[in-house]
């Protein structure tokens, strides 16, 4: 299995993060940078998050999560929607100290994403009964009952019918792949203590404890 997932998908997220700002159907757009998390990663709703040692700031980045429901390579586009049915809520976490400390560096990113525990992630839902529209969905994240990040996937820069067939011209995509299909803008750092909670279309459907 692998965890894909796509950066700077929200445009304020990317402001938010000093990142090269595009618009919707530019080349950087329709071209989504991506990076990959270790199975590891991943962590199951209602599981505890083990704060790192490693690191001294983590950030939640509350993402919506679309699953693979068939082998693919070099999908066109125009059937990507085939290649799915369910999707999910996750949180990507990130040692954004060890990110910036890479970034200066000309390093990539590996160690500030790919820890384990880093790729949080609830049940996974069908599209059907969320209105059936992947890209008009609302999202949320709370910290300890606070809303921090909200978005709607109808912000995405590059919609999951295009990343679905960009990756898939680079990479086998297999049944059970999952893609972290960006974080809107809001992101900031956890700390012992703190419980998040994440909702998809109106559904509390995720929660993290951090410890």
């Amino acid at each position: 299995m692998k965890i894909i997932c796509i950066a700077r998908n929200y445009s304020e997220h990317a402001a938010e993060m000093g990142a090269p700002q595009f618009e919707r159907g530019s080349k950087e757009a329709v071209s989504p940078a991506f990076f990959l998390k270790p199975d590891s990663a991943l962590l199951l709703k209602n599981q505890p998050f083990f704060y790192p040692e490693f690191s001294h700031q983590v950030d939640h980045e509350v993402e919506v999560v679309v699953r693979i429901d068939r082998v693919g390579k070099s999908i066109e586009e125009r059937f990507a929607h085939k290649y799915y049915s369910s999707v999910a809520l996750g949180i990507d976490f990130t040692a954004r100290d060890l990110q910036r400390e890479a970034k200066a560096k000309g390093l990539p990113w590996t160690l500030s994403k790919g820890f384990d525990g880093s790729a949080v992630i609830s049940d996974f839902i069908p599209l059907a009964e969320l209105g059936g529209d992947v890209q008009n969905l609302t999202f949320s994240l709370l910290r300890n009952g606070e809303t921090v990040q909200s978005g709607n996937t109808s912000q995405m820069l590059c919609s999951v019918d295009r990343m679905i067939s960009y990756i898939s011209d680079f990479m086998l995509l297999r049944t059970g792949d999952i893609i972290y299909t960006g974080t809107p803008s809001g992101v900031g750092p956890v700390a012992i203590g703190d419980t998040l909670e994440g909702i998809l279309q109106e559904r509390h459907i995720l929660q993290c404890r951090i410890k």
